[in-house]
């Protein structure tokens, strides 16, 4: 059995799909967020999070909320789900129980669902992707 494709590329394409199944309600402005996949992310973003290990961030929302935006915002560019390929890649192999794919989409929903103004306590309340 060929090795999965894993370059960025690939990745990318998986989180498009991803969110063109999305349901309706959620479509037009999911297609508003600009999809962004880095090999890791920033110091500037770990920072953000107190984080040190580039490991821990599969993604990222980097925007205001669909739930906090006000007529008085000024952006100064489009909201961007970011995407980690390497970390994405470490917790697949860690896993072991998932594939590739699968996990990818995960992490898409997980961001986007930031862009739609959910907590992380909202997410796992519905997404019980650990278990």
């Amino acid at each position: 059995m060929p090795a999965p494709d894993t370059s960025l590329d690939w990745m990318e394409n998986v989180a498009r799909r991803t969110v063109a199944g999305f349901p309706q309600a959620f479509a037009e402005a999911a297609r508003a967020v600009a999809i962004h996949v880095a090999d890791w992310p920033d110091q500037e973003m770990l920072d953000s999070f107190g984080m040190t290990d580039p490991a821990e961030l599969t993604g990222l929302y980097d925007g205001i909320p669909m739930t906090e935006k006000s007529v008085f915002d000024q952006p100064t560019g489009p909201d961007i789900v970011w995407l980690f390929r390497e970390p994405i890649l470490a917790e697949w192999r860690d896993r072991g129980d998932v594939e590739l794919a699968d996990l990818v989409a995960h992490v898409t929903v997980h961001e986007f669902a930031h862009h739609f103004g959910w907590s992380d306590d909202d997410i796992a309340s519905i997404d019980r992707w650990w278990e």
